[in-house]
């Protein structure tokens, strides 16, 4: 009788792994989630990847000067159009001291848009740092004709009258938002 008895539980137990082995084999998950668990599909109302524009804009007003350059840098070449990168590009290298590379960048910008406000202030700035303070009153103001409540214009006005004006020394910089 207890043979019997060992070879129940024996057959209990073969059968219940043999219903275990089964069972992993029907687990009911689709085979395009079996090595890659997210699978390969979209993902619906998920935000959109920052861009290296995004990236630069980030960096720059971290600033991260050459993390925002590199960025800016990527930006301008995937899309050699884009005007807010290469804007961003010119800032990042004026940021960088790196005037010369800094006048390219803004020939670019010029040739995409022209001298809007924005671009005049930036290059108003960008001609202060030069110590070319003739160069900065033309382009600041004219920027200030073309947008006379820009605050970034106004300071930068203010700046190249009296140079104690801001604390921040690049603060007439018209940041990439």
């Amino acid at each position: 009788m207890g043979g019997s008895r060992m070879y129940g539980s024996l057959r209990g137990i073969g059968a219940a792994a043999l219903m275990v082995l089964a069972l992993a084999g029907c687990s009911g998950v689709p085979p395009q989630f079996k090595d890659n668990p997210m699978g390969d599909l979209p993902t619906f109302g998920a935000l959109p990847s920052e861009t290296a524009t995004d990236k630069g804009k980030r960096y720059y007003r971290d600033g991260d000067y050459g993390l925002a350059e590199t960025s800016f840098r990527k930006a301008v070449e995937e899309d050699h159009n884009n005007a807010e990168a290469w804007l961003g590009l010119a800032a990042s290298y004026d940021r960088l001291k790196r005037f010369d590379l800094a006048d390219r960048a803004y020939d670019v910008v010029i040739k995409l848009v022209g001298y809007t406000p924005t671009v005049l202030n930036n290059l108003g700035y960008h001609q202060l740092l030069r110590g070319d303070r003739e160069a900065a009153k033309k382009d600041l103001v004219a920027a200030h004709n073309g947008d006379p409540q820009n605050p970034f214009i106004r300071n930068n006005l203010l700046l190249m009258q009296d140079p104690d004006h801001a604390p921040d020394p690049w603060e007439g910089v018209v940041a990439p938002r």
